[in-house]
């Protein structure tokens, strides 16, 4: 049953039009700074069917959302993943949402750049924190960086706009910064660097990793003529325009200054579960109610209240005396 479109608030006046839906917390990577290397994932009994989250998915739009984001663990590591993106590209044709796009880390992008370009998807995020092959193997465990570049370029082929994201760490990419930006503006892509975010028990101590994105941009600041723009992408970031390049460089800066006042955004797991903040873990349980009946009232009732509850900011902090992470729950869970 469809619904009128109304924009979905919350109890601070903020429209709510973001969705991000992590459609498997599987991934074929094991970075070092988002996941243990031995990872228990959820049983495939538990995930929600493409069926289901296209339907879930669609209930939102109707709700407001106009932007969808994929996200994973590894999106494109989800079996059939892409009949879910066909399904969703008719609300791209009805005018219903106006972008769908996902983040991925690139392994799987030479196999679907092609097939993500005809269902409607014209740009996407590939998370990327070294050029370094030897350094990328070491921080994804698992990863084959010359399929990572080969995916990059049949995106591009493919026409799709790339964002880098890469994830600042102390003492591992932090004199590669000024590198990577001039590669990624030199092949028309922008780049966004990442505070390490405190989610999820790892093997690695965060502490040793953080690098506070104020310390990063002043070091830039040696280097490169930074201007702050408005440009906005519908995400957190914060951008600049980098003169020397060109091209522009944002700034996700969780932890030295969030950007929950203007958050538009809530997040859906592949297994129905609703978090409302990437950095709470409140959240609730839309696949009872998406089970409970064919008609989709109580599925809409039910991200009413959820949305109801959503709070005004989140709580990380990287924490030097217990070394615990701020929410238990990995990032792969949740989607980024």
């Amino acid at each position: 049953m469809a619904f009128p479109s109304g924009d979905m608030i919350d109890p601070f006046g903020r429209a709510i039009s973001y969705l991000r839906v992590s459609v498997t917390d599987r991934c074929d990577f094991r970075c070092t700074y988002c996941m243990a290397e031995d990872m228990s994932f959820l049983p495939k009994k538990d995930l929600l069917t493409l069926e289901e989250l296209e339907r879930l998915c669609s209930v939102f739009i109707s709700k407001g959302v106009r932007k969808l984001r994929l996200t994973g663990g590894e999106p494109l590591v989800r079996r059939n993943v892409m009949h879910l993106i066909r399904d969703l590209s008719r609300h791209l044709e009805s005018g219903a949402l106006e972008e769908l796009t996902l983040t991925t880390n690139g392994s799987q992008l030479s196999r679907f750049a092609n097939d993500l370009f005809q269902f409607g998807v014209r740009r996407i995020n590939v998370s990327l924190d070294t050029l370094d092959p030897q350094k990328f193997r070491e921080i994804t465990r698992w990863g084959d960086f010359s399929k990572v570049m080969s995916g990059i370029d049949a995106a591009q082929a493919a026409g799709l706009k790339i964002k880098i994201n890469a994830v600042a760490l102390k003492g591992f990419n932090d004199h590669e910064l000024p590198d990577m930006l001039r590669w990624a503006h030199g092949r028309g892509m922008d780049l966004t660097v990442i505070e390490t975010m405190p989610m999820g028990e790892i093997d690695l101590d965060r502490t040793d990793q953080y690098l506070p994105l104020s310390k990063l941009r002043a070091d830039l600041e040696q280097q490169f003529t930074l201007s702050d723009i408005p440009y906005k992408t519908g995400g957190p970031a914060r951008y600049v325009e980098v003169a020397e390049t060109g091209g522009r460089l944002g700034f996700i800066t969780p932890m030295t200054h969030n950007f929950c006042e203007s958050c538009n955004r809530v997040r859906l797991t592949c297994t129905g579960t609703l978090y409302m903040c990437l950095g709470q873990d409140d959240a609730a349980d839309l696949r009872s109610a998406l089970r409970a009946s064919e008609g989709d009232e109580a599925v809409s009732r039910a991200i009413d209240e959820a949305i109801s509850r959503k709070p005004k900011g989140h709580d990380f902090v990287i924490d030097r005396r217990t070394r615990k992470p701020a929410v238990a729950r990995h990032m792969s869970v949740t989607g980024g």
